[in-house]
């Protein structure tokens, strides 16, 4: 009985050595086992490799930004808008007579979020207040910012506004 199975077991392995033995041989021959055409490749199509979709930029929180102009109209003087959105996504600036708060999130797509403003109340010449109004507008109704060269844009319904980073 052990004399069978030593002999079955023999075959077993021998026929599991023939099998391998073609398969090398076409490996060697290019999957070819006549040897005709065994330096072609076969024809590959090219493989499809999906767009990379372009990057986000990133806010810069924690920078300070100062007015350049809103709507084409440069702000002059030293009284210039300027504003900070910091890493807790709270807004701190000036308007150019009065100081503010509020939180603002940037959002996916360049979006901006600005909540409601708190403001103090100073008395200011009223061409100084109408235009620190129409900022605060401007800022409020953001919907979306971008970085242009140097230049932060928020744009909105109400217009658009560019800064400067502040020193």
């Amino acid at each position: 009985m052990n004399r069978m199975l030593t002999a079955a077991l023999a075959c077993a392995v021998a026929a599991g050595a023939l099998a391998v033995v073609p398969a090398a041989a076409q490996m060697g021959m290019g999957g070819n086992t006549s040897g005709f055409g065994a330096g072609k490749q076969p024809d590959k199509k090219p493989q499809y490799v999906p767009g990379a979709k372009p990057t986000e930029k990133m806010f810069p929180l924690g920078s300070m930004w100062t007015a350049v102009s809103m709507n084409g109209k440069p702000f002059t003087g030293a009284d210039r808008p300027s504003f900070i959105i910091d890493a807790q996504y709270r807004a701190r600036g000036y308007g150019g007579c009065n100081t503010f708060t509020a939180t603002a999130f940037p959002l996916r797509e360049q979006h901006l979020a600005v909540g409601p403003l708190a403001l103090t109340k100073k008395t200011c010449d009223k061409a100084l207040a109408a235009t620190e109004q129409a900022f605060l507008v401007a800022l409020r109704t953001a919907g979306k910012w971008d970085l242009d060269g140097s230049q932060l844009v928020i744009r909105s319904q109400n217009g658009e506004l560019r800064f400067d980073r502040a020193l």
